[in-house]
């Protein structure tokens, strides 16, 4: 009976494990895709800037456009990473919020030039500014001292071979870092 319960077991966590993994490239191809689609209207926005004459208008929904690109594949980075590694990592989101913050930054920065005029509307605009890039500035701390504690050995580890301390730990060749979760233990 026992013997039953865990094939059982086994058997849902291979189903749950193929579900996982369909819904993961799920999710990369509608990143692909969305990303294929930004990169395609950002080619328009500079085919209808020269037409138009609004060649700084649409250089900024450009770049703008590029950004939000540069933060799907980003994204699609961390899918991938999650797919091939089985747990999530947490230093490609923290980069999608330095890029997302920067963005802001950017168009912030273009649209408080043509508000000078308006004491309230530039305050706001400044403000938001400062508190974007302390943003920036947190996460790119917190990728720096991220990417130092997974230098860092495990505990009780610093004598180990890194093949005698996988196999005690039960993975497949992956360290396990700061800033990852286990998605799903290792079969």
């Amino acid at each position: 009976m026992e013997e039953n319960q865990d094939r059982a077991v086994a058997f849902g966590n291979r189903l749950l494990r193929i579900v996982e993994d369909v819904v993961y490239v799920a999710i990369a191809a509608l990143l692909a895709v969305g990303a294929a689609v930004l990169l395609i209207e950002a080619g328009g926005q500079v085919v209808r800037a020269t037409t138009k004459g609004d060649v700084s208008g649409a250089m900024l929904d450009m770049l703008d456009t590029l950004l939000l690109v540069f933060i799907f594949a980003e994204l699609l980075f961390a899918v991938r990473s999650t797919l091939a590694q089985r747990r999530i990592v947490a230093e490609p989101f923290l980069i999608v919020g330095i890029l997302a913050a920067i963005k802001e930054i950017v168009v912030l920065s273009v649209k408080a030039a043509s508000i000078l005029d308006d004491g309230a509307q530039f305050a706001r605009a400044a403000v938001e500014i400062g508190i974007l890039g302390g943003l920036v500035l947190v996460l790119s701390v917190s990728a720096v001292l991220l990417r130092v504690k997974e230098r860092e050995p495990e505990e009780n580890e610093e004598d180990d071979d890194p093949e005698q301390a996988r196999k005690r730990n039960g993975s497949r060749g992956q360290a396990s870092g700061a800033g990852a979760t286990k998605v799903r233990p290792s079969a």
